[in-house]
């Protein structure tokens, strides 16, 4: 099935929020082993476990794992297999970018049936040209999966290239014109394609402007949440369906994951109180965006 007529189809179950699982560093409870690979993976466990009750996606940061080498990379093994066990779709947030046989081979890590860090989609950096996405494209086609490329970024330091302007085009824009043909390479049967834009909850204007040049994108949204970003800002690009506002998923992590009140549980019972209750709230906030327009 195509990627995003499946995403889609989840999303109107779920609502938009995606779970990131982002092991910071010291940020593991002693719970579940703290900051090594075995405490990440069962850590990760426990927020899947929770996920899967209340959300359709999950963003694993792939660099958050690499920090602890050859079993840091066991443990997202293991997450990505997990979620997807448990029914989540599983954004990989690796932001791949290069040439010929190297982007094959990061296709074919992450987007191959079997493959060791199989995901339903991977987030992919277009600076090097359209040729550096093509494997992924490729795979994209022939598997059902998803491709996630950068276009505005949610951190402070998207303005220095992203911003920068082209003919009296910003940079992004321009971007977006180079990839209008492989979104509608990628679109399903629901008219939405199957590569997504990361376009980031901190600038929600840039948000518009982006949904008016890519009408049939989906987006995914960073930013809200520990960034600063509102569940209104997050929605700026999002579109009236027939089941409400549409447009792609909006990712909490930390905000989620390591709210206060789990940070300082003491029991597993209570720890998972907090993650559920700030998840739920996630949504909340979300729905009610989505509600008032």
């Amino acid at each position: 099935m195509n990627f995003a007529d499946r995403l889609l189809c989840a999303l109107q179950y779920y609502g938009p929020l995606c779970v990131g699982i982002d092991p910071h560093k010291g940020k593991i409870p002693d719970l579940f082993g703290g900051d090594t690979p075995e405490g990440i993976a069962n850590w990760a466990e426990a927020v899947i476990d929770i996920a899967s009750q209340h959300v359709a996606v999950l963003k694993p940061q792939i660099g958050l794992f690499e920090r602890h080498g050859a079993e840091g990379m066991q443990a997202l093994q293991t997450v990505c297999q997990s979620a997807r066990d448990k029914g989540l779709i599983v954004l990989a947030d690796a932001k791949r970018g290069d040439i010929g046989s190297t982007a094959a081979g990061y296709a074919e890590a992450y987007l191959e049936p079997g493959a060791p860090f199989e995901a339903d989609a991977v987030t992919v950096n277009p600076y090097m040209g359209l040729d550096t996405l093509e494997p992924f494209l490729e795979r994209a086609e022939r598997h059902g999966k998803g491709v996630i490329v950068l276009v505005r970024t949610s951190n402070l330091g998207a303005e220095d290239f992203q911003l920068a302007q082209i003919d009296g085009i910003p940079l992004y824009l321009k971007v977006i014109e180079k990839l209008t043909p492989l979104i509608k390479r990628l679109e399903g049967a629901s008219g939405w394609s199957s590569l997504m834009l990361v376009v980031g909850a901190t600038g929600p204007e840039e948000a518009r402007l982006v949904r008016a040049a890519a009408p049939r994108a989906l987006f995914l949204v960073p930013g809200y949440g520990h960034q600063g970003a509102k569940a209104r800002d997050a929605l700026a690009g999002f579109v009236a369906g027939e089941a409400g506002l549409v447009g792609g998923v909006v990712n909490a992590s930390r905000s989620i994951t390591f709210p206060d009140a789990a940070q300082t549980a003491t029991t597993l019972s209570d720890w998972r109180m907090a993650v559920t209750a700030a998840m739920t709230q996630a949504k909340h906030d979300l729905q009610e965006a989505a509600r008032n327009g």
